[in-house]
């Protein structure tokens, strides 16, 4: 089965799991495009969605699904997000839409986060797809520096601005065994905004796309 197919599939899964009448996050990808598409069905049973950036704010707009500021409620019940990779401990790497802040401060206001991923997306370690960082820009110099230090190779991501208007670098060639450690090393380098390391916010439900079928791993 093709990976688009396989995306839909779990796309339309995690409809199963959005109760009605609440507020949900929304992240940001091609999963989550399909998702954004299927929730026009169900627009009129929830309240509305709380955004991981701009392309996805326009496209829940275009499909008729009211956007609010995470800052106008008092609790977020929900958020539903990708991965760019995900190892069998549930810790994450995110940011190849270069939504990486965003994203994880809804993943972490939310009371319950689903991913949503392909079975392609599924790896031993960590490293493969390479790991975002958003970086003011007056620092991207001294934080690419840093993160030599550490290890793989680093580049600054062509073209692309944030949405906090910021850059990203990306690390490439990196083995990570033991994510937390990067996470909280590369977040303490003065200049970084976040890391797409997501190894302290798991997700609660993961939803895996497969040939046969969407597998449900309940984490909490």
């Amino acid at each position: 089965m093709k990976s688009k197919n396989l995306k839909k599939k779990v796309a339309f899964e995690v409809l199963k799991f959005i109760p009605n009448e609440i507020f949900i996050g929304v992240g940001t990808g091609s999963t989550v495009t399909y998702l954004i598409n299927y929730l026009k069905k169900i627009k009129n049973k929830i309240k509305g969605a709380v955004s991981s950036s701009y392309k996805t704010t326009m496209s829940l707009k275009k499909n008729g699904i009211k956007v609010v500021q995470l800052n106008s409620l008092d609790r977020l019940p929900l958020y539903i997000d990708s991965a760019d990779e995900i190892n069998n401990n549930m810790e994450m790497i995110k940011g190849g839409g270069a939504a990486l802040t965003r994203e994880k401060i809804l993943a972490s206001a939310a009371d319950k986060f689903i991913c949503i991923i392909d079975e392609t997306k599924q790896v031993k370690t960590l490293g493969k797809f390479p790991l975002p960082i958003e970086v003011l820009p007056m620092s991207y110099r001294y934080v690419m520096r840093e993160l030599k230090k550490i290890g793989g190779e680093v580049k600054k991501r062509s073209n692309i601005i944030t949405d906090n208007n910021n850059y990203i670098l990306d690390i490439s060639k990196l083995c990570i065994v033991n994510p937390v450690d990067i996470e909280n090393t590369i977040n303490n380098i003065p200049g970084v905004i976040s890391v797409g390391i997501f190894s302290r916010r798991k997700p609660d439900i993961l939803l895996v796309s497969t040939k046969k079928n969407v597998k449900k791993v309940f984490i909490n």
